[in-house]
């Protein structure tokens, strides 16, 4: 297909793109929706965030006492190597190499173990706030809302703050990371 009737379909499509709709047609209404903006500020990524804070606190302690540890360790070699046995201090500097590859080991596995955790709760919250979209633009009657991708959207068709609205609803409502239901309509 040449050049001019590339550009000669895109203009038919856009021409008939143009076209009111009849009257016997329903209107098109369309929504854009942030999705990094949902994920970033719905109260239930809130709550997931502060869930996996909580449940790698007790790793995380454990890790830094572990460095403090090390820390002691490697000072006492400083300070008392040079007065030590051979066999002592030969000793001690063996424990201080197992104790940093102990101390990395933990390290990698604690880093490894959030991110998978992560992972897995930004799936489940994406789920969730694609869900939301979902009924949120069902029950505004919109035909099309689109996410992902867009490179520009007027402020009168985003719709982010209105499915933020009934996130924020829904988690005051449950306290608790939800199945979405119908949310207010747009104003």
């Amino acid at each position: 297909m040449t050049r001019l009737s590339l550009c000669g379909w895109v203009v038919a499509a856009a021409l008939a793109l143009a076209v009111p709709l009849s009257s016997a047609q329903a209107q098109i209404k369309i929504g854009v929706v942030n999705v990094p903006k949902l994920l970033e500020e719905a109260p239930q990524a809130k709550m997931a965030m502060q869930a996996l804070q909580d449940e790698f606190a007790p790793r995380q302690r454990e890790i830094i006492a572990a460095q403090n540890d090390l820390k002691a360790k490697e000072e006492r070699l400083r300070r008392d190597g040079a007065v030590m046995a051979e066999n002592e201090r030969r000793a001690a500097e063996k424990e201080l190499r197992d104790s940093q590859r102990e101390l990395a080991r933990k390290q990698n596995e604690y880093v490894e173990d959030l991110n998978l955790r992560r992972n897995e709760e930004i799936n489940k919250l994406q789920r969730s706030l694609l869900l939301e979209v979902q009924a949120y633009a069902r029950s505004a009657n919109y035909s099309l809302v689109v996410g992902d991708g867009v490179l520009y959207a007027d402020e009168s068709i985003d719709i982010t703050a209105q499915v933020l609205n009934a996130l924020q609803a829904r988690a005051k409502s449950s306290g608790s990371t939800p199945t979405p239901a119908k949310p207010a309509p747009k104003q």
